[in-house]
């Protein structure tokens, strides 16, 4: 995992307030009145108008040095350019910023892909998998540079600020959590604005999008806007890693996946890395406009909200390991996994990645797919993925015994006695209504 760590001079507020206590209110120089005394705090950035307002009020509110923190999981290194000197425009004293592309893919991503979680039928956990690895990141970093405190730029009204805050509880209790959207007074973007322009922190001169986006390897969430109108069609042009289904190629692409104990590892036989391999499966579901997925969810705070979903790469790892399984898992196996997998969806998208529960439901996972190993081939064509062919050395597939020919280990006239037997309650039931 690499690490870029960017300095700038830190702010004389922090010496002024050496040596007050921790807790309760602290007085400075101009007479305002501090929330609380913090030393140090490490700050989710992103760089846009939200998270660069929440460093100047930290130093404002805390009295404290701020550190802002940022994640590569892939969402594009547009919104990574410029993040230095943003975040010393701000106020914050460094900037970190760690590659952690392939620690989101091979153990957030693919635990969830082994475990087929799916959340209400049709949500592939693009965010849920990626904040659990983010703030994990962020204590260890408040733990490199002797933080006392960790804050997120999250709304009251989702369900990140669960995910973050649940993480930071499981792997250190100690740290104090800042959340500026459930203590500020500000209220929208305007005011943020405002806000920024007293407090000389330069304003993204970008266009604000319509909508509030949410892109990782894994995927891009769209919400807002038109939207919010769960009755109205999203428009074409807010998807960005898929091409619209009518414009995909008229002819039909076919791929071979290939999985070692429940787990992608190869693309057409050539093996790859977990993020690269993703990556490359991004590009060929994207052409064919595969992953889309429109629906309503039940946030964890209670509302219902709708979302829009691009997962082109995770849609064809999730058909192919799926498919898979139907071939090295019997049916009461499938079964278990399949009720178990709801639970483990749950848990995932409430925040608690670091629950024992989920940790040992995993063990499980990891145990019941040792035996599924293999190839998937899928057929992909206008938005669709379709499977051409799966083959298993631990396949529990026997052509001799399904084939409709003469087998000598299945003989069909033990079918009725199995029938009997197995019919029974309901022939005993059926007698007995007769008779009443």
């Amino acid at each position: 995992m690499a690490a870029h760590i960017f300095t700038g001079v830190k702010g004389a507020t922090q010496a002024a307030l050496a040596d007050e206590k921790e807790t309760g209110a602290s007085a400075v120089g101009s007479g305002r009145v501090l929330r609380k005394k913090l030393n140090k705090v490490v700050l989710a950035y992103s760089g846009g108008l939200d998270t660069s307002v929440v460093v100047p009020w930290l130093r404002e509110n805390y009295g404290c040095d701020v550190v802002c923190f940022t994640a590569d999981v892939g969402q594009g290194a547009i919104e990574l350019e410029g993040l230095e000197q943003k975040a010393k425009a701000s106020g914050a004293s460094q900037l970190v910023v760690k590659d952690l592309k392939e620690e989101f893919v091979r153990d957030y991503v693919f635990p969830c892909l082994r475990a087929g979680a799916i959340y209400e039928r049709k949500y592939l956990l693009g965010t849920s998998m990626a904040r659990p690895v983010i703030a994990k990141a962020m204590v260890d970093v408040a733990r490199e540079v002797g933080a006392d405190a960790v804050s997120h730029g999250c709304t009251g009204k989702g369900n990140d600020q669960v995910r973050f805050e649940l993480t930071f509880f499981a792997l250190n209790p100690e740290l104090n959590v800042v959340a500026p959207w459930r203590e500020w007074e500000i209220r929208g973007r305007e005011d943020a604005i405002e806000y920024a322009k007293k407090h000389g922190v330069p304003v993204p001169v970008t266009k604000k999008s319509i909508y509030s986006r949410d892109r990782n390897l894994w995927h891009l969430s769209h919400e807002g806007d038109i939207l919010e109108d769960p009755s109205k069609e999203p428009k074409k042009d807010m998807y960005m890693m898929s091409v619209d289904p009518e414009d995909a190629p008229d002819q039909p692409e076919y791929i071979e996946i290939g999985i070692v104990s429940g787990l992608p590892t190869s693309l057409e036989g050539k093996e790859l890395s977990p993020a690269s391999l993703l990556s490359e499966l991004n590009k060929i579901g994207g052409r064919h406009g595969i992953g889309r997925v429109d629906m309503v969810e039940n946030r964890l705070v209670g509302m219902k909200s709708r979302g829009v979903y691009e997962t082109p790469g995770g849609t064809l790892l999730y058909t192919a390991v799926r498919e898979l399984e139907s071939l090295t898992l019997d049916r009461q196996t499938i079964q278990v996994k399949d009720s178990l997998a709801l639970t483990y969806a749950e848990l995932v998208y409430a925040g608690r990645w670091f629950d024992p529960l989920r940790v040992a439901m995993d063990a499980f996972m990891e145990n019941i797919t040792k035996t599924t190993t293999g190839s998937v081939t899928l057929k992909l064509y206008k938005g669709c993925v379709t499977v051409t062919g799966r083959t298993s050395p631990y396949s529990l597939y026997r052509q001799d015994i399904s084939s409709f020919e003469s087998s000598e280990i299945y003989d069909q006239a033990d079918a009725g006695g199995f029938i009997r037997l197995y019919g029974l309650p309901t022939k005993v039931r059926a007698m007995l209504e007769k008779q009443d």
